[in-house]
Parts: C-alpha cells; structure tokens; sequence
C-alpha cells in the first residue's frame, strides 16, 4: 500500500533558536494509527503542525502525493485536519451547529451540502442530538467530541490529534478511545497517555529532543524500561 503520509529529513527551529526537529523522517500508511510519544518538549505537537502547513520547516513533507508548501496549503488542509488540546481553542460560534459548519461554510458549499456535512460529522461523533447546544456549555469531553467534528465535517483523510484524552474523567476518556478507534482516517496522536496508545495505536514513535528515538509496535516500545527511561517517559 502506498504511503499516505512522507516525512524526509524534517528539521525546524524557532525564531529563538531553539531546535525543535532534526532530520525526522518516516511515513504512515492509509488507515494506520500511530502514537507520538515523548518527554515535554521532545517535538511532537511541533512535527504535528507540520502535516498541515502551520509550520513549514526544512525538508519534505508530502501528504497524499502532495508537497506541503505555501502554494497547496489550501488543498493540505482539506485533507489533514488538526484536533488541539484545548478544544475551546476550536469552539467558538454560539451553536455547536455553526462550529462544525465553519469549514464546509469556509469552502463555499452549498447549503444544503453543509447541513448534509455537519450532520455526518455530529452522528460520527455521536452527537448529533447536540446541533443545537451552545457548546460553552458542554463538558469536557463533549466539547473533545464536537472539536473532532469540526475537523471531520471537512472530510478530512489524515487526523492530527494533540493530547486528546487530556483533562478528560474515566468515563469520557474511555468513550473517546472508543470512537478514535471507530473513525477510519489516518491518525497521528501525540499523547503521553501511554494506555490509551496499548489500546488505540498499534505503532509508536517515541521521540526525545527533536529526534525520533524509536520507531516500530507499541507493546515492544512501551515494555522496554530502559528505553522508556533513557527517554524521559519513566
């Protein structure tokens, strides 16, 4: 199966200089969900920001057999869609019909498409019963569910999720690995949920300081202890 995802001799560094990425490379095939795993500042939310353009750093980033660059950003987006952390960073419009409505609006489709688009988005979700809902008014892990839905009713191939079951009780943490595993796109998750990756991401990148440290089965990588530790992760 060909490659949905080529990251070639990736590197980026801030404006104040500090190296955030050094020659990461590595791909994903269609359908595969992989955990990004790593201390603080090890470069995971960084490399994530790279898959859609937010960030353009040196070497090659080509998604779906297209180069990310500042002429396909368009065209990248529509394909890679990014969940944040916080998901009020995503939320902001007073229905949670007009949050998930925003890209398909954005695109300039048709009325009837967009309402078609959040409908499918919000059953993905299994919240559909909410389009109507201020979302400032849901729980955490109703509002995780309605910032995926944002991203999905853009028919999104590739999700980027940062942190996802961050903040989240037992119960909405749960749910929320059991939809991940339900949602057929290509995922890459950076988390230091190192359960939730044992259930959900049958591959794992471990990375420490910009650089990726281990590549291969989860189980293998978080068994071995001292690599674990040599990483920062115990």
């Amino acid at each position: 199966m060909d490659p949905i995802i080529v990251i070639d001799n990736l590197s980026f560094a801030y404006p104040d200089g500090h190296q955030a990425l050094c020659n990461v490379s590595f791909s994903a095939t269609p359908g595969e969900k992989i955990a990004l795993v790593g201390a603080n500042g090890a470069g995971k939310s960084t490399l994530l920001l790279h898959l859609n353009g937010i960030f353009l750093g040196d070497g090659s980033v080509v998604v779906n057999d297209l180069e990310v660059e500042k002429k396909t950003l368009g065209e990248v987006r529509v394909m890679v869609g990014v969940v944040f952390q916080n998901p009020d960073d995503q939320l902001f419009s007073s229905t949670v019909f007009e949050d998930v409505a925003y890209g398909p609006i954005y695109q300039g489709l048709e009325k009837d498409v967009i309402e078609q688009r959040v409908d499918e988005a919000l059953n993905a979700v299994h919240m559909i019963a909410y389009k109507n809902r201020n979302p400032y008014h849901l729980s955490s892990g109703e509002k995780k569910r309605i910032a995926i839905a944002t991203v999905l009713s853009m028919r999104p191939q590739i999700l980027m999720l940062d942190e996802p079951t961050a903040g989240l009780d037992p119960r909405a943490r749960r749910e929320l690995i059991e939809l991940l595993q339900e949602l057929p796109q290509t995922m890459l998750i950076a988390t230091h949920d190192l359960d939730m990756v044992k259930t959900l991401t049958p591959r794992t990148i471990l990375m420490n300081q910009g650089k990726i440290a281990a590549d291969g089965p989860s189980m293998e990588i978080l068994s071995d202890e001292a690599l674990l530790y040599e990483n920062g992760l115990l």
